[in-house]
């Protein structure tokens, strides 16, 4: 399909947010900026929280497309989880439906299936119809996410692409990021592809770069026309160095969830 011309960005202030506004407009995009917290030297951003409503119909009214990053990054009470990724992700969808808006990119995670062992050895990549395994109310939140998107491709005809993002940093810190490392410059990639592809109606992608220590299967981002270029191995020497190899008999070196998958969960993700 056309490269949509303007796209709604939710969570624009956070992390990966700003990232993105730093490195989608070189794809020809004219990003709408949303956010709960007020973004320096954007006089024209949204600030909204996602419980708005008719901020959130104002927001997508007319955009060709959006990409949803809001919500709460971390393990937080289900009642904060609730109502922001639950019931704000529901509104979002149900003003995209509203405005006639037919192309999403949601923004789910490694920890909807964080309970899954990671690949040792000779074990194959794991593929992207997993079990869902969620190890957070925060990762449970994206499963309601993407089972929110499959609902309103079903029922509405609003195409989604979920990306099971891994850890999107300038760089990988600790070993088990070598594995799981989204660098921005793939993730604006990965998004671009998944604004483009034509016919995704709901596909569900893991986000990570090309990394010499994968852990799951690319198959279905790379159908979307995605080529990642990078690879964490660069920083592989230094961390190992300072971290040692993975143990497998801790939890957090485990499971893909990592420290999420651990009583209570630890960050960083």
């Amino acid at each position: 399909m056309p490269a949509p011309r303007t796209v709604l960005l939710t969570g624009a202030a956070g992390g990966l947010g700003t990232l993105m506004r730093g490195l989608l407009p070189a794809y020809g995009y004219e990003l709408r900026l949303f956010d709960a917290t007020p973004i320096k030297g954007e006089p024209d951003a949204i600030t909204a929280d996602l419980a708005d409503k008719e901020a959130l119909r104002e927001a997508v009214r007319g955009v060709d497309a959006v990409i949803h990053l809001a919500g709460i990054s971390l393990e937080a009470s289900f009642d904060k989880i609730l109502r922001a990724n639950v019931e704000g992700t529901y509104n979002l969808y149900e003003a995209a439906r509203a405005e006639g808006v037919r192309r999403t990119v949601f923004a789910s995670s490694n920890h909807a299936v964080g309970f899954t062992p990671r690949p040792q050895g000779d074990d194959p990549l794991i593929p992207i119809d997993t079990p869902r395994r969620p190890d957070t109310y925060y990762g449970l939140s994206k499963c309601f996410g993407e089972d929110l998107a499959q609902l309103y491709w079903d029922l509405h005809g609003v195409e989604t692409v979920s990306v099971r993002i891994g850890s999107c940093f300038m760089e990988p810190t600790s070993v088990r990021m070598l594995s799981i490392w989204l660098s921005p410059g793939d993730c604006a990639r990965l998004l671009h592809a998944a604004l483009t592809a034509e016919s995704v109606g709901h596909s569900v992608v893991y986000g990570s770069s090309a990394n010499t220590r994968l852990w799951w299967d690319l198959t279905s981002a790379r159908a979307l026309g995605y080529e990642p270029q990078d690879d964490s191995e660069q920083y592989a020497e230094k961390l190992v160095a300072d971290q040692g190899e993975l143990d497998p008999d801790r939890p957090d070196h485990a499971y893909l969830g990592g420290s999420f998958a651990t009583d209570p969960p630890r960050w960083p993700h």
